[in-house]
């Protein structure tokens, strides 16, 4: 491969929908539906001691999403502008190209 700069559009493509689908997993299975009621622990102190972890879990989880989809959509954009400005620059090229005639821009 030579020296250089390569950006993998397909790479950041399959990135950027495995966080978007691990997001929208998230978001069908609740943390909150670990917790059930006081009861069905037999033991109170175990019933809290969950339903705290739940509590502290979910916002961590809520947080986690909000940054996975951040990241998830910053892909996305990055793919948007790579092939964007790779499109320009190939027609730039194209454009040298079939010029019809007129002095060689590279002569002095």
């Amino acid at each position: 491969m030579a020296d250089g700069f390569r950006v993998d559009l397909d790479a950041l493509t399959r990135a950027s929908d495995g966080v978007r689908d691990t997001v929208e997993a998230m978001a069908r299975k609740k943390v909150a539906d670990i917790d059930c009621p006081a009861d069905a622990f037999g033991h109170d102190r175990l019933s809290g001691v969950v339903r705290e972890f739940c509590d502290r879990w979910d916002v961590g989880v809520a947080n986690l999403s909000d940054d996975g989809a951040e990241i998830a959509s910053r892909l996305s954009h990055s793919v948007e502008v790579y092939r964007r400005t790779d499109e320009a620059a190939r027609a730039h090229l194209h454009g040298l190209l079939v010029r019809p005639g007129g002095e060689d821009p590279a002569a002095e």
